[in-house]
């Protein structure tokens, strides 16, 4: 049998807090979400780990002699992640990105970070809309570059500010104009993020500026997302700087306005002091690192 860490780590999260609301904000996943993973971790055991109640959820017996061994096994996947890291010459700094980031900041930053730690190695990791902090929320990264807003828990620097473009079929009644009114959009399919990615998938159907949007499809990741829009599903909010980097036939992009722009930033974990997180913070615009 194959069981996740994924589902070991939120297995652990509500037995601790034995509330599948909180479980649920602290893994910054959607509460109906984890319940549905939960459920699924359960039928693939063959017996309930929790006992529900409007109150909240309690362990059973068979959950209870399952979490002392869960939580060895994530401790023991930490540490040997930990050491598998440390093999590297002289260690490896892993970064996560929810899309290309471009803009000069990662190539600067990243020649800048290897005069200040040589001998270590970078690794880059995209890492999917379902964890809006980028890696940082399960340990899997030390830094990430992340579209605002956040997950609550980590600290962030804003990086970039850009305007909002709307990405539409090249076909599209719109497509001709050099700019377009975001009250113009609010009757058209949009291209979501999946739910899991919480407020962020919000703030990319611009529902910090209005009620209601038309969902015309989901996606999970930058790619999907413009494939949709070819494909006549509906249109998509995107920041001026990744009109370039995703350009492709089929999709034109025009700047939106009447809409708030996007913050770029990086983030990392407030309590996390390390050599390698800081001097890449350092080697990053703005203010200096945690």
């Amino acid at each position: 049998m194959d069981v996740h860490l994924r589902d070991l780590r939120y297995f652990v999260t509500v037995a601790e807090e034995l509330h599948f609301t909180r479980a649920a904000e602290r893994l910054f996943v959607s509460q109906p979400a984890l319940s549905k993973q939960i459920r699924a971790l359960e039928r693939q055991l063959g017996f309930p780990l929790f006992e529900r109640s409007p109150g909240g959820a309690g362990l059973t017996r068979q959950g209870a002699a399952l979490l002392p061994v869960a939580r060895d096994m994530l401790e023991r996947w930490g540490t040997g992640l930990d050491a598998a890291r440390q093999a590297a010459p002289s260690g490896t700094l892993v970064i996560g990105m929810q899309t290309s980031v471009g803009r000069n900041l990662q190539r600067e930053a990243l020649r800048r970070f290897r005069e200040r730690m040589p001998g270590w190695l970078v690794s880059l990791r995209l890492v999917g809309w379902e964890d809006p902090s980028g890696g940082l929320a399960d340990g899997s990264c030390d830094v990430a570059f992340v579209w605002l807003p956040a997950p609550e828990g980590v600290a962030v620097r804003v990086l970039a500010r850009e305007r909002r473009f709307a990405a539409l079929p090249a076909d599209h009644p719109l497509a001709g104009r050099t700019e377009i009114g975001f009250a113009e959009l609010r009757d058209e399919p949009f291209i979501a993020m999946p739910a899991a990615s919480g407020p962020l998938r919000d703030f990319w159907l611009g529902l910090d500026v209005r009620d209601e949007v038309v969902v015309g499809a989901e996606a999970t990741s930058a790619d999907e997302v413009l494939e949709a829009v070819a494909s006549g599903l509906g249109i998509a909010l995107l920041a001026e700087g990744n009109t370039h980097l995703y350009a492709r036939p089929g999709v034109t992009c025009r700047p939106v306005t009447g809409l708030p722009p996007a913050d770029l930033a990086i983030a990392w974990r407030p309590a996390d002091h390390r050599p390698q997180v800081t001097a890449f913070l350092e080697a990053l615009p703005g203010r200096a690192g945690p």
